[in-house]
This record gives structure tokens, sequence and C-alpha cells, in this order.
């Protein structure tokens, strides 16, 4: 009889990021900045830019092909593909239909999904409900993303973001390992604090609106940080409440990368200690849904998750969306 609820955990993990770096001394020439406050309030020394020929898809592809041989598979075992962009190479087809024909892994559906820094937290919880009901074995989640082509390197606000690409292999598994537990949320009242206006219906690409920067990002940084130290900790708090864990039961915290004071004030909050919390700011600076896969990546090729650690992944982005996942490593 074939079990209709089966445990999920991640067998596999890669990343990119571009060769090319931009350092904050590098930035202080082109824009009205200092690095000092740069690294002292962000948390970020450089940030890696991709070629102006690179798409978001050339990024996912290579992350994608580093998972898939990290978790011994082949692209014709990948049944599904979920590409978490806010920047996709365009309006169509989705970056993920792109990925999937340049990785050839046709056996696959592929889509894209769109929750910004959130999305490949929502992406593996997608993916998770596929695997965990028998519909597909084999996922592969990537956040990728290219803000550089939406950056106006003009503004200050041009600092907080880079380029990048992580993704994960997601299978089924007969241990008590995998993910137990996850909780997301959205709130659309914040929906104008992070937005990207151009390109869409409501703003079609025009001369008008070009010249208007419509097609770069606008953000309140003062309701990123107030919302993230608000939100990380309820979701963080429901999930540990979803599985009867203490917050002295993770090993390792492996959040999105908005900033470090966001980050150590939501630790303080938890009272998880910091050097508990993974970060890579300072080389990669915010590379949205790329930041949590990259990171991921990292400690796990450093050998740092081993059978039965307990991780937490965090995540806030625009929309408002937000949540978080403990995952027992297996």
């Amino acid at each position: 009889m074939k079990q209709l609820v089966r445990n999920v955990h991640i067998i596999g993990t890669g990343s990119y990021t571009p060769e090319t770096v931009y350092t904050n001394e590098y930035l202080e020439t082109i824009v009205p900045t200092s690095a000092k406050w740069i690294e002292e309030n962000l948390g970020i020394k450089e940030r890696r830019i991709a070629l102006p020929n690179q798409t978001t898809s050339d990024l996912a592809v290579e992350a994608g092909k580093k998972a898939i041989e990290n978790a011994g598979l082949k692209p014709d075992d990948i049944e599904l593909i979920i590409v978490a962009t806010a920047t996709p190479d365009r309006l169509a087809p989705s970056t993920a239909a792109i990925v999937q024909d340049k990785l050839k892994a046709y056996n696959s559906v592929a889509f894209d999904l769109a929750a910004v820094c959130s999305g490949f937290l929502f992406g593996i919880s997608t993916a998770s409900q596929f695997i965990a009901t028998s519909v597909y074995n084999n996922a592969l989640i990537i956040g990728a993303d290219t803000f550089s082509k939406i950056i106006d390197w003009s503004r200050r606000d041009c600092v907080f973001f880079g380029d990048g690409a992580g993704a994960a292999v997601l299978s089924h598994t007969e241990t008590d390992g995998g993910f137990l537990a996850f909780r997301l949320y959205t709130d659309g009242r914040g929906k104008w604090n992070f937005t990207i206006p151009g390109g869409g219906s409501e703003f079609p690409l025009s001369y008008e609106n070009v010249d208007a920067g419509y097609r770069y990002f606008q953000m309140n940084g003062k309701a990123v940080y107030e919302t993230g130290v608000k939100v990380l900790p309820k979701a963080i708090w429901q999930v540990l409440k979803d599985t009867g864990l203490s917050i002295n039961d993770i090993d390792y915290m492996i959040p999105h990368q908005p900033s470090i004071k966001i980050l150590k004030d939501t630790a303080e909050v938890i009272g998880l200690p910091f050097e508990k919390v993974m970060t890579n700011m300072d080389r990669y600076a915010n590379t949205s849904g790329g930041t949590i896969p990259i990171l991921l990546d990292e400690v796990n090729r450093a050998g740092k998750l081993k059978p039965g650690t307990l991780v937490l992944f965090a995540a806030v982005g625009s929309g408002w969306t937000y949540g978080a996942s403990i995952i027992r490593w297996s």
C-alpha cells in the first residue's frame, strides 16, 4: 500500500555567485555613501554582480547543476522545478521553464514562485507537499535573483543587494528526519514598502515609465527593519510551538540576509545566541531569493549539518511575505 504522507528531507545543495565584485569602497566612488556605515549597519562588505549578458536563469542553472550532482542524481531524475525569483528573465515564459530547458530536465514540471526574499522558503514548503503526498519523488527548488538589473546605481540604496543563486534537491525519506514544520504568512498591507512598479499591467514599460525610474526597486528601509524584527520572531515562535521544541534545541539558524541589525535584534528577541545564526551577507549582501539556499549550501559543504542537526529557516520579504521552518537534518 502506498504511504499517503511521507517525510521530506534535503538530499543535495548547490550555489553560484558571479565573479564580479563591487566593494563598499567602490560604491563610495559612485554614490554618496560610506563604506564604514554600510558594514556597521548592514553587515555588508561586498556583493557579487552579474555580467550584462548573465540572466537569472544562468545563475539558477549553475546552482541547480551543483545541487543535482550533490544529491547523486541526474537531471532526468528531477520531477519538479520551482524557481523563486523577483527578477525573472522575462515576464513569459517562466524562468523555471528556461531553467528546465538549460538543464535538459525534461521529466519535470516547472514553474516560478513570487515571494521575493521569502521565495525559497515558500518554494520548499510548496515542493514538500508534492513529495509528502507521493505526487513527485525528487524536486529542485532554486532561489535566484539578479537585483543588479533593477538597481538605480545613482541612489544610496544601491548598497543593499547583490546577485546570486542557491538550490536544494528535496526527496522523501523513511527516517524520522526531514521537515518538521512550516509556517508561512502574507500581509498585503505592506505591499508598497518594497516594490518594483514597472513592467506589469499597472505600469507597462514605456519611455515615460522608464524615465520615471519605474524599472528600479523602491524600498522603505525603516518599514523593512520594523517589520522584520516584529514578524520574524512571530513565525519562529510558531514553528517552535508546532514542533514542541524550544529555541535551545536549535543548532543553527539559516535566515534570509536582510541586514546584520535585523538578524541580531531578532536573535536577541527569540533568545538565540548569535553564534548560532549563520550569515554571509558580508560577502554577498542581500541576494533576495538566493540568500537562504546560498547560505544553506555553504553550511552544508562546511560539514556542519550532521544527521539529527536541527536547523531553523526564517525569512521576510516584500508583500509582506514571511515565515519559518524547522528541519531535522538526515
